[in-house]
């Protein structure tokens, strides 16, 4: 008779998820960390991750052999899911289609990270709405050599830039060597018009400190840090608040308060050190 596979049944939200091989290792370079232990920091910071990807179709990024192995992205949903997993159908410009998963609670949550997805991808729009976005996206993209302070410095530049357009931006680390800033907007343009909105912003911020941003799309052409408006395409997604990335300290992209912009640090945040933040002062976006 067969080995049966070791395996963690969790019970959440009414939903039973099963968690195959609970042990493997995720990160092993530095850090010790199993695909259960990812699951156990998920949990505890369910109520910002999900803010994030919530009623949002999402690719799967799946790491199936941890984070210092290649990943792959999966746009279809696996024909083998729950029967509780809702999911939506979206059309790209190359006219395809893909039938993708949303994720509605923890249980949801806690199956697409046991699939090795470690790094969470949603979509900026809603179930609801899948041809207008509800969030622009600015990704902050240092060159090569660009410190972290400049990157921080355009941040708060984009965000005087959005108030003064009436707008509110979000900040997070991006879990890397950048820094993201979403903005909800009305789900009432297009992508084409989000996008074009996005390469007016990257524009704006570009004249406003010439010397540390730019938004020229040839690599070439770029200096200090890159406004990367295409993340804002029909067919882009980056990864969400309290995504880990697979990088040998285990980063988590981190929600902050603008106030904490200037001083933070983005080694800071962690899959150890976000779970106690997350209880002493909450989730910032």
């Amino acid at each position: 008779m067969a080995k049966e596979e070791a395996a963690e049944l969790l019970t959440l939200n009414g939903h039973e998820v099963r968690i195959t091989h609970p042990d493997k290792l995720y990160f092993s370079s530095q850090l010790k960390i199993s695909k259960l232990d990812l699951v156990q920091y998920y949990l505890s910071v369910a109520p910002g991750a999900l803010r994030g990807i919530e009623d949002r179709p999402i690719v799967l990024k799946r790491f199936v052999n941890g984070a210092e192995a290649d990943a792959f992205y999966q746009k279809r949903a696996p024909s083998e899911r729950p029967a509780w997993l809702r999911t939506v159908t979206l059309s790209f410009p190359s006219g395809r289609t893909a039938e993708e998963v949303v994720v509605d609670d923890a249980a949801g949550l806690v199956w697409v990270v046991n699939l090795g997805c470690i790094e969470l991808h949603p979509h900026p729009v809603r179930s609801g709405n899948l041809d207008h976005p509800d969030e622009l996206r600015v990704d902050l993209d240092p060159g090569p050599g660009v410190s972290w302070s400049d990157v921080r410095m355009v941040a708060l530049e984009v965000k005087s830039f959005l108030e003064e357009m009436g707008l509110r931006g979000w900040a997070k680390t991006s879990g890397s060597r950048g820094m993201h800033v979403n903005v909800r907007i009305e789900p009432r343009w297009t992508f084409t018009e989000v996008r074009r909105a996005a390469v007016a912003l990257s524009r704006a911020v570009e004249r406003r400190v010439p010397a540390l941003a730019s938004s020229k799309w040839w690599k070439e052409e770029r200096h200090g840090v890159f406004l990367d408006y295409n993340q804002n395409a029909k067919d882009r997604t980056t990864c969400s608040a309290y995504s880990v990335r697979p990088l040998p300290d285990a980063r988590v992209s981190a929600p902050l308060h603008w106030n904490e912009v200037a001083e933070s640090d983005p080694a800071d945040f962690t899959i150890f050190t976000i779970p106690k933040r997350f209880v002493e002062i909450g989730d910032p976006h």
